[in-house]
């Protein structure tokens, strides 16, 4: 018969499964990561907000997709490393942190999709009415896009925490390396019916007005560089909409992997690591992505170093 411990507020976190012999070149490995991930995303918003020929719409925008994935990194890798360095009977989180965790976790992933959706309307607009762009995406606009990519994921996020906590407890172990929703709802002995309804409800709108305003972005665009005989625009078209979509599709490929093994418990092992590389992999490639195809930033980097050598 299963011992019940109701409503503790004290969880623990099963973690990653590593032997010792890979202990520290793991940990060390995940360190590195985050202090890279951190220093690109760190620099590169500092960089946009300093240099003024950055202040244009395309990379104002972007700055939410490097606070999201700093965002991201913070919240499980400091806790996963520590972690890391401690047997599983100690890897112990308070109820309330374990709440904030799962908040920031489904946020990050919310915000990782509303992020790239205003960015495609950026991009459409740029594209298909360049006449106007600057009319169109004013100060005002910025603001208005930026407020309701992270208040859409604000808002739907905290129904989806708010129908969890709402539960009462009978277990305690997480079975993940960090708290998600899922993982705090599996807690429960009572029904989840309302949290699967609303969760999958949740999931599909998202997916599909992602998935949606993308393709249906860059088929519009498609259609005008098509039809369009100006090679400077199409050029234009291809380098910038060509790195948006790079960034999405490695983003969305890395969250269908997670939702895939999710169906075979027997790769939980997998799961967890992808859950992780969900937030490495994306953070640390989406700023060498975009520092890579932009003309401005190159030039910034460029002459940073030219004068640090000029110095010697």
């Amino acid at each position: 018969m299963e011992n019940y411990t109701y409503n503790s507020l004290t969880l623990q976190l099963e973690g990653l499964k590593v032997t010792k012999n890979f202990k520290y070149p793991v940990f060390f490995l995940f360190f590195i990561s985050y202090i890279v991930m951190m220093i690109m995303n760190v620099g590169i918003s500092v960089l946009i907000f300093t240099d003024k020929n950055l202040h244009q719409p395309m990379y104002l925008l972007f700055c939410n997709l490097s606070v999201s994935d700093i965002i991201g990194c913070t919240h499980i890798l400091p806790r996963l490393l520590s972690d890391m360095l401690h047997p599983p009977s100690e890897r112990l989180i308070s109820y309330y942190e374990c709440v904030v965790q799962a908040f920031t976790t489904q946020l990050f992933g919310t915000t990782s999709h509303t992020v790239l959706m205003i960015m495609a309307f950026d991009r459409y607009v740029a594209i298909c009415n360049p006449l106007r762009y600057s009319a169109i995406m004013s100060n005002k606009m910025l603001i208005k896009l930026t407020v309701s990519a992270w208040g859409v994921a604000f808002v739907l996020v905290g129904i989806l925490l708010g129908l969890t906590i709402r539960l009462n407890r009978c277990r305690t172990l997480i079975t993940n390396p960090f708290c998600d929703n899922a993982s705090l709802f599996k807690l429960s002995c009572e029904s989840v019916f309302i949290n699967n309804i609303y969760g999958l409800t949740f999931t599909v709108v998202l997916l599909t007005s992602s998935i949606g305003s993308i393709v249906l972005t860059y088929t519009k665009i498609t259609v005008v560089c098509l039809t369009s005989k100006n090679k400077s625009l199409n050029s234009k078209a291809l380098k910038t909409c060509s790195t948006h979509l790079i960034v999405y599709l490695i983003m969305l490929f890395s969250g269908m992997i997670i939702v895939m093994l999710h169906r075979f418990p027997q790769y939980s092992d997998y799961r967890k690591l992808s859950a992780i590389l969900f937030v490495i992999v994306p953070g640390s490639l989406n700023p060498i992505i975009y520092g890579i195809q932009s003309k401005e930033i190159q030039r910034f980097l460029f002459e940073m170093f030219r004068s640090k050598k000029c110095l010697k």
